[in-house]
């Protein structure tokens, strides 16, 4: 009976195990991914489905985030409290692709599943629509369709457009090109949902919230709460000094609340050092990109972490030092100085690209890199503040003997 009973035990053990794991994934998937259709990813389509409620209402409490469960897809529909460059498209090369692609999905509003139509129907109506509006839209303009062409490529790679026989890059070289396409079902999915009616806002600010809160000191402890995590869960990195004095006070207050929520939700290890609360993915994961990347920048951001920290250390150093909040500031000179240093100490460990580019294209990469990865930000166009949450990590190459 003992026996029995401790095996039954075991498997209930394993179950929930099994079930919580299954759980993790899809809300990582949630929170990386635009959405998750029924065709493509059935596995964690129907684990959302099984415990929407548990997940709408995890994401809700702590977020404001709504989550959308259709008959053939699931999104969480994630808004920022920041908007950052690497949030766009990277395929988006200009202002004038968004255009176009806000455009597209307008036109894309009028169809139904399934519905098919040609490339010059939807250009056409867009250029009509946006000329109304006292836009430029010119399908003459090799560089209008270039735009126009990214745009459809996009709309095709998250699902919203399927072509059923033709490719727009063949219109982009010649107008007279024409191609056949299919409305998906995930169209009028692809922009959020809005607390209120757009035609009454005047500022962008009115649209930063996900929800609407009450006048009240609960709706406003809310509005803060939703902040906090909106940025933890979407942001990088977010140091003591980012935050506003209000949201740094509840991330003091709650910090052991805040790790052991993210902890068991997301399995992310959580630490509060000097410059922040800081959080790390125990392992690789396939449904967002970690720092350090396995890019060229990262390489030398890591390396720049060791230099500065040697910098530092040296005394009677005349050079680089701390800001009281441990922000280190550089100049691009500094900066170009300390990659050229690096380049000479390590470029037998480097590419053939990296080890003949000039020390101010190596400067640019890495700061670029470490804005990019919220470790770092521009100060004017001379001075670069380097976060001191760079110091978390380091590097060094190093001989590695195999059998």
């Amino acid at each position: 009976m003992a026996t029995g009973a401790l095996r039954r035990a075991s498997k209930r053990r394993r179950n929930q195990e099994q079930t919580a794991d299954r759980k993790r994934v899809s809300m990582h998937a949630l929170l990386n991914r635009p959405w998750i259709t029924k065709e493509e990813d059935p596995d964690i389509y129907f684990t959302i489905k099984d415990h929407y409620e548990e997940l709408r209402g995890w994401f809700l409490d702590k977020a404001g985030f709504a989550l959308i469960m259709t008959r053939t897809l699931a999104k969480l529909d994630k808004t920022p409290v920041k908007a950052f460059p690497w949030m766009g498209f990277a395929e988006f090369r200009e202002k004038q692709d968004y255009i176009f692609f806000t455009y597209g999905l307008w036109y894309l509003e009028g169809k139904t599943e399934f519905d098919q139509f040609l490339l010059s129907d939807i250009v056409e109506e867009v250029r009509e629509q946006m000329v109304s509006a006292g836009l430029d839209a010119d399908w003459r303009n090799y560089y209008h369709r270039l735009s126009m062409t990214r745009v459809l490529k996009k709309l095709r790679a998250l699902g919203v457009l399927h072509s059923v026989d033709g490719d727009e890059t063949s219109w982009a070289q010649d107008a007279g090109k024409n191609v056949l396409y299919e409305c998906s079902p995930s169209s009028r999915y692809v922009l959020r949902r809005f607390p209120r009616d757009l035609t009454e806002c005047t500022r962008l600010e009115e649209l930063e919230d996900p929800m609407p809160y009450a006048d009240t000191q609960d709706g406003q402890s809310m509005r803060r709460r939703h902040r906090v995590y909106r940025r933890l869960l979407l942001e990088p990195v977010v140091a003591d000094q980012a935050w506003d004095e209000e949201d740094l006070q509840y991330v003091l207050w709650q910090r052991r609340a805040i790790i052991d929520q993210l902890e068991k939700t997301f399995g992310w290890i959580g630490r509060r050092y000097r410059e922040g609360l800081l959080f790390f993915h125990p392992e690789l994961t396939s449904e967002s990109e970690l720092f350090p990347t396995l890019s060229a920048g990262s390489d030398l951001a890591m390396l720049l972490a060791g230099e500065l920290r040697k910098q530092l250390s040296e005394t009677g150093s005349k050079g680089v030092y701390t800001e009281d909040d441990g922000t280190i500031r550089v100049t691009k000179a500094e900066m170009e100085t300390m990659l050229y240093r690096l380049q000479q100490k390590h470029k037998e460990y480097w590419s053939k690209e990296l080890r003949e580019s000039a020390s101010q294209d190596l400067a640019e990469l890495c700061m670029a890199h470490l804005a990019e990865w919220g470790l770092g930000q521009w100060e004017g166009e001379s001075v670069f503040l380097v976060s001191p949450v760079l110091a978390r990590w380091n590097a060094e190459y190093g001989n590695a003997e195999f059998d």
